[in-house]
């Protein structure tokens, strides 16, 4: 465990972590690490409103809950942000992640940028981290290994890669921009950052 992970304390106050980047970027595989060196750390479970698959339980992998159900916390203003995605509405659930940040837990909340920016005016005091590849062909390299995409999907997923970049650069959203080259260095770059903020609020 690092020494980042080891100063961050349970008496400390928790907050909310929202971690973004491009796909290929390895934030997932970031979020993860979080979860397991933080204490009292949770994942932020998202409402949706597509049908739940095998294996998914609900209110641990989503909430799922139905079109007019969705709409109408959307108009009750329920929702640190919300998106569509081929079809079917996804939003984070405010009141569960601002109680558990009120009982001194951390909430790891992967998100894209649009979503990102939402929840900065929604929370501005959340944590708010950019993952960065080291370099276009590294990233590249990474999602062409999955050989899951023929060579049109992954130019337009890098294309997309850019263009998430460049509009969460501009936004003034993220306060921290952080490159994953090595996973440990990343990790605790991450963690160091975390401690220094939670100290700081």
């Amino acid at each position: 465990m690092s020494s980042s992970a080891r100063a961050i304390g349970s008496s400390r106050p928790g907050g909310l972590v929202v971690i973004s980047g491009p796909s290929g970027a390895g934030k997932t595989t970031i979020c993860n690490a979080l979860l397991e060196r933080l204490p009292r750390a949770m994942w932020s479970v998202s409402a949706t409103t597509r049908a739940k698959r095998s294996g998914e339980v609900d209110g641990e992998t989503y909430r799922f809950v139905s079109t007019e159900t969705f709409e109408a916390m959307r108009a009750r203003d329920e929702f640190l942000e919300t998106a569509e995605y081929v079809g079917h509405l996804y939003g984070t659930p405010a009141e569960p992640v601002r109680r558990a940040v009120a009982d001194g837990r951390y909430v790891i909340l992967e998100i894209e940028v649009q979503g990102g920016m939402q929840v900065m005016r929604k929370m501005p005091d959340a944590i708010r981290i950019f993952v960065l590849p080291p370099t276009r062909a590294t990233l590249e390299a990474r999602l062409s290994g999955r050989a899951t995409e023929s060579a049109e999907q992954l130019a337009r997923r890098l294309a997309e890669a850019d263009g998430e970049i460049a509009t969460a650069r501009d936004s003034g959203c993220y306060g921290f921009f952080v490159t994953n080259d090595v996973l440990e260095d990343t990790v605790s770059e991450v963690l160091s950052i975390i401690e220094k903020e939670t100290q700081a609020i």
